[in-house]
């Protein structure tokens, strides 16, 4: 269901009745298709200075069609051990290789990005083991800059190294699941002159660390120059932290007053990738249709 001008009041009523059904499918934009070029995902170990003490995971996709002399578009991805994962719900270099050759969207670079983790600090799992202490929710739901810093300073520009990168804000995006769409919202919002899209699955528009005020931070904001595509489930969360689904129709209603360039799928969906993993191909050709060069 695509919500533009509807009245969201039934929906909010609808989020708390709704039955899960749930039973999103990948599409073949999803799947491997001969003929279509495959890219190349190479992984690396990051140690952040912007987020002292930590260490995290990271994976770069280098499209077939990648040409070191011409800028490639960027497009960012927080838990990206789980979106880079050809087993699971994104499938992102599937897509990415399947809409790059079919010009939907431009050529494009992806970045996968984990949650960064304390080495030195092991707590015990759910499962009684003893893993290295978490730093995501800090690092995704605060509402600050510092992300973007450790985006900018540090991540993107040890990729930029190896690889020509757009510099300008309408070639790049971010985007994530959770805590991660909302960190990809954040990331967009204060610093609006490195991304201009984003796109949130399930987004924790909640009050984790604060997110609930952003739909009126929104409306009392002077419009900034992005584009959102928000997905989100009936059946989503609903905890001590706030109401997920509630928390994404407060803030498609709010992009809808500032008259933001946004599009808001909501569907029947818990808290998972099945119904973004499903919309995934669309929302980047919607993302990046603004951006997209064919012969």
């Amino acid at each position: 269901m695509r919500i533009t001008t509807m009245s969201l009041i039934v929906l909010m009523g609808a989020a708390l009745s709704l039955h899960a059904k749930d039973d999103y499918k990948l599409g073949p934009d999803s799947m491997i298709q001969p003929g279509v070029p495959q890219g190349k995902v190479e992984k690396f170990h990051w140690k952040s200075d912007v987020f002292a003490g930590t260490e995290r995971d990271c994976w770069i996709y280098v499209p077939a069609q990648y040409d070191k002399d011409k800028p490639a578009a960027v497009m960012v991805f927080q838990d990206g051990g789980n979106y880079q994962d050809l087993q699971k719900d994104f499938r992102v270099p599937i897509v990415l290789d399947n809409l790059i050759h079919k010009k939907d969207i431009p050529v494009m670079i992806g970045v996968f990005i984990n949650p960064g983790v304390f080495p030195d600090k092991l707590v015990k799992g759910k499962k009684g083991q003893k893993a290295p202490a978490s730093n995501r929710s800090f690092e995704y739901d605060t509402l600050s800059d510092q992300y973007a810093r450790f985006l900018e300073k540090e991540i993107l520009s040890e990729v930029g190294k190896k690889y020509n990168l757009r510099q300008d804000a309408a070639g790049r995006g971010i985007g994530g699941i959770s805590s991660g769409g909302i960190c990809a919202f954040t990331v967009a919002w204060e610093r609006p002159d490195l991304f201009s899209k984003v796109l949130s699955h399930v987004g924790s528009f909640t009050n984790i660390r604060g997110g609930d005020r952003y739909p009126g931070m929104i409306r009392k904001t002077p419009k900034k120059p992005i584009s959102v595509f928000l997905q989100a489930g009936a059946n989503d969360l609903d905890n001590e932290h706030g109401n997920w689904p509630l928390g994404n129709l407060q803030m498609a209603k709010a992009l809808a007053y500032k008259k933001y360039d946004y599009r808001f799928e909501y569907g029947d969906g818990a808290h998972n990738g099945k119904h973004g993993g499903a919309l995934l191909p669309e929302s980047l050709r919607w993302l990046w249709r603004g951006e997209v060069k064919k012969d």
